[in-house]
């Protein structure tokens, strides 16, 4: 499925502009900080909000078009959208409000069936129950399971995780990445949050004062400084595909192999020989010259420096590593100080060894 997207909304003191062409597939993430257009996109994907001038096509089939007066009604595009304050029916419990949106879906033999919907989000304990007591998180199961039930052929998250604290974000993230899979329907997922990004999607746009600044795949978008300006400094870093070498019960880890090299994590409850994702920060990588003994940091990888950053006015520095004996693949990025890259005498094609403190990790879809 494709998106075919050119459009610009105008608001007081700010003009959205995108001119994008998105395979749909998978999750595809759009990122930028408050106020850079991130819901205007959404909105007016959705047919909630029309764009001064815009031409919207999903897989050849024209939404929005201003200069041939085409603008189909948001019940017609297909189109569902999961608010970030759920927006559920109080005065219906939660199988009442499942229920109304199979009474308003479109049409279609391979709709998402009730049963299926209900055991991938589990809420079957939650039926019988109003909406006025759940938790954050379960109010945001119920409002993806509505959206789906209306059997979209796309499905738009605006920000679904950004009211919740840490321990809910965490329980819903795995709900929301085994979608696009279980039932067929992509995902546009807006967020600001790094992190979930990292572990949900496949692609990115990264959106600045209404324009597109950034696009592609994950693992490289976010290894770029438009990710960093979005996330915040100390928050840049890359994405590692890796595989499950084994496990180390005795000590409670995991061995991932990545690049060709070995890695230990927190154990993870998956199979051996299964693809998993690594998020790593730039601030938890340190460099040495040589592999060394007697250190806590147990993940040491063989590297080669491409580019060094240095902030003339600060004291930090930024070193984009090539993970193996190559220079190209998996990257890392490391911050350590102006003072530790004169020390060291580091150079563009030096080899040395990066010394990774900390990573998370997503399991597999």
């Amino acid at each position: 499925m494709r998106l075919e997207c050119a459009l610009e909304v105008s608001h007081p003191g700010f003009v959205l502009g995108v001119a994008e062409t998105i395979d749909l597939a998978g999750i595809t993430a759009v990122m930028g900080v408050s106020g850079s257009g991130k819901s205007t996109l959404l909105r007016a994907l959705a047919g909630l909000e029309t764009p001064a001038s815009a031409h919207i096509v999903i897989d050849g089939e024209v939404l929005l078009d201003s200069a041939r007066g085409v603008n189909q009604p948001p019940y017609r595009r297909g189109i569902g959208y999961v608010f970030q304050d759920a927006r559920l029916f109080a005065h219906r419990d939660v199988r009442g409000n499942l229920h109304y949106a199979l009474h308003r879906a479109r049409p279609g033999a391979d709709a998402p069936a009730f049963d299926e919907v209900v055991a991938a989000l589990d809420l079957a304990p939650l039926l019988g129950r109003r909406v006025g007591g759940l938790s954050g998180g379960e109010r945001q199961r119920v409002a993806i399971a509505r959206a789906l039930l209306a059997n979209p052929r796309l499905l738009l998250l605006d920000e679904p995780l950004a009211a919740l604290d840490l321990k809910r974000k965490a329980e819903l993230l795995p709900y929301i990445r085994q979608l696009p899979a279980r039932f067929g329907i992509p995902l546009i997922y807006v967020s600001h949050a790094v992190e979930e990004v990292a572990q949900l999607a496949d692609r990115v746009l990264i959106l600045a004062d209404g324009r597109v600044v950034a696009r592609g795949l994950v693992h490289e978008v976010l290894e770029r400084p438009e990710a960093e300006a979005v996330s915040g400094h100390f928050d840049a870093g890359v994405v590692l595909n890796g595989s499950v070498m084994g496990q180390v019960p005795e000590y409670a880890l995991t061995e991932i192999a990545v690049a060709g090299q070995r890695m230990a994590v927190p154990r993870i409850e998956v199979a051996v020989g299964s693809p998993v994702r690594l998020r790593v920060r730039a601030r938890d990588v340190a460099i040495a010259l040589q592999r060394i003994e007697g250190v806590s940091i147990r993940n040491q990888l063989a590297a080669i420096v491409l580019r060094i950053a240095e902030d003339s006015a600060g004291a930090n520095a930024e070193v984009l590593l090539a993970l193996g004996p190559e220079e190209g693949g998996a990257h890392l990025r490391a911050r350590i100080t102006r003072e530790a890259v004169a020390t060291l005498g580091l150079a563009a094609r030096q080899r040395v060894w990066a010394l990774v403190k900390s990573v998370s990790f997503e399991p597999p879809r």
